[in-house]
């Protein structure tokens, strides 16, 4: 399993937009649907990484924490569905339910959108406070598959108490994510990893 980190979109940088599909319903999802919201919580994940596997039943119960207190999530899936057939959509609603995920779980078809946020892993973390302003993107803990360590989401949920409390958020607290890589259609692999 080969071991690719976040390129570390810069802070500040604002959310990129979106309109995707969401599997469970097959509605659109887009940026604009959370304007009134503390922050938006981005999450490049996929059903068949061991990096989010790891990390699927946790998610799903931090975000309904942190839904209740303001914060906005979504998930996308940017993965090649013909390539890795268990990220299709259909397996993507089956995971959806399965771990019970309370949020949108997006399908970006077209990888457009993966590029937009420079997206390389996954899962890979972007959180905007209620601007849509960056102020985390990095891991969501120190567990990795195979590591000896509880998967707690302390850093994720540090640098979402501080959006709550309007607090900053260190860049030397922001660790780049590890994953598998976004699996790229054929040719349509980004130029930002040089």
């Amino acid at each position: 399993m080969a071991l690719t980190p976040s390129t570390m979109l810069p802070l500040g940088t604002q959310c990129p937009r979106f309109s995707l599909r969401n599997v469970a319903d097959n509605q659109m999802v887009a940026r604009s649907d959370f304007e009134d919201v503390k922050g938006l919580l981005v999450l490049f994940i996929c059903n068949h990484c061991p990096y989010v596997k790891l990390l699927k039943a946790h998610l799903a119960k931090l975000a309904e924490e942190y839904q209740k207190k303001g914060i906005a999530v979504v998930a996308i899936n940017s993965n090649d569905t013909i390539s890795y057939p268990d990220d299709a959509p259909e397996r993507m609603k089956a995971d959806a339910q399965e771990f019970g995920y309370p949020f949108p779980y997006l399908l970006d078809e077209t990888q457009e959108v993966a590029k937009a946020f420079r997206a390389a892993c996954t899962p890979d973390i972007y959180l905007f406070d209620g601007e849509k302003k960056l102020v985390y993107r990095g891991q969501y803990d120190d567990a990795r598959p195979g590591k000896d360590t509880e998967v707690t989401g302390a850093d994720l949920r540090q640098a979402l108490d501080a959006v709550l409390e309007g607090k900053a958020i260190p860049e030397d607290q922001q660790k780049p994510a590890t994953g598998c890589n976004i699996k790229w259609k054929p040719g349509n692999a980004p130029d930002y990893f040089g």
